[in-house]
């Protein structure tokens, strides 16, 4: 039988202080030629996880394995990360500003053949859409434009596994769903594993093909991004994943909803409005435009519920309409 492609084992790490931070008793596999997307709040843990993956940190217990064989850390190993890694960080720092990107992404292969050097770096550039920037130096690219750039540096030395640690924060909302498609290219051509941390979930729901939920150094939840959005298993996951309305019980009898358990979660496309002849319950208290949809901040009886509109110009602040609450899910 085959040894786990990469594997942490009861894996703790850490930091001293008197609010927990770090990891703790983490056990995971990460499966080759997918994309994996570790997500959670701020301090969660998701790079100190990414770091102890990649070797750049040493766990405090446990193991972590790649292909069977143990990943060193940074007390045993010269020059930290393992070889059949690479990682990207939203810092590009290391980039040569004032050379060409052609330059940038071509020292990165040795100069033995240097036909085969060419070729390489043309094919990278030409995969992550970046030829018509071959000769620009990189003091004149964008935040987005360094960060394919500082991405095609670690892709062309053919790693196994790329991490990308909060890769798309300088990334413009333009520029960031054609990298996240060109990625996936990648690993549908290449078979390249891609380990991603991300704080904004909405960023790699399309992108990722399992998601693990992590909190407070613990994964509590994964699986794969669609059904975890429509069917997620506990509340903090459903709150990461959109920007839900979450009622108390009470709140949620003025809805309608009769409910067994503490909170209830309401997804804003989840509410059809309806303007009836009869009671008309709910005020339109303001409108938010969002670009292709409308937010609709609804009041009744001291509640506020967020509901989607995509039918500009239909309601107006101060109308007032009636809910029908198709779906909820109860925690």
């Amino acid at each position: 039988m085959a040894a786990p492609f990469l594997q942490a084992t009861s894996v703790s790490k850490i930091y001293p202080g008197t609010q927990f931070s770090g990891i703790k008793q983490i056990d995971l596999t990460i499966n080759p030629g997918r994309i994996t997307a570790i997500i959670g709040e701020s301090g969660s843990g998701k790079s100190t996880l990414l770091q102890l993956l990649y070797g750049l940190l040493s766990p405090d217990s446990g193991e972590v394995t790649f292909r069977g064989t143990r990943i060193w850390g940074p007390d045993e190993k010269l020059i930290p990360g393992h070889d059949a890694m690479k990682m990207v960080t939203q810092n590009t720092n290391d980039l040569n500003n004032f050379a060409k990107v052609w330059d940038n992404v071509a020292t990165m292969l040795p100069h033995t053949n240097l036909k085969a050097k060419e070729e390489k770096t043309n094919h990278i550039l030409a995969q992550l859409k970046m030829t018509h920037l071959a000769d620009k130096q990189v003091v004149k690219l964008s935040g987005g434009e360094k960060q394919r750039v500082a991405i095609a540096r670690a892709l062309i030395t053919n790693p196994e596994v790329l991490l990308l640690d909060e890769p798309f924060n300088q990334v413009d909302t333009s520029f960031r769903e054609g990298l996240q498609q060109d990625i996936r290219e990648i690993v549908k051509e290449t078979g390249l594993t891609v380990i991603i941390v991300s704080h904004d979930p909405a960023e790699v729901l399309s992108m990722a093909d399992e998601l693990l939920v992590l909190k407070e150094g613990e994964i509590i939840e994964s699986g794969e991004p669609k059904a975890m959005y429509h069917t997620p298993g506990n509340l903090y996951t459903a709150q990461l994943l959109t920007n839900c309305n979450v009622i108390t019980h009470h709140e949620a009898k003025i809805c309608g909803i009769k409910s067994k358990t503490d909170h209830v979660v309401i997804y804003p496309e989840w509410v059809e409005t309806v303007k009836t002849w009869g009671r008309r319950n709910w005020e339109i208290k303001q409108i938010l435009f969002k670009g292709n949809y409308e937010d609709l901040l609804l009041e009744h009886n001291g509640l506020t519920l967020r509901v989607l509109n995509d039918k500009f110009g239909k309601y107006k602040e101060g109308n007032k309409l009636n809910l029908r609450i198709h779906r909820w899910l109860e925690f």
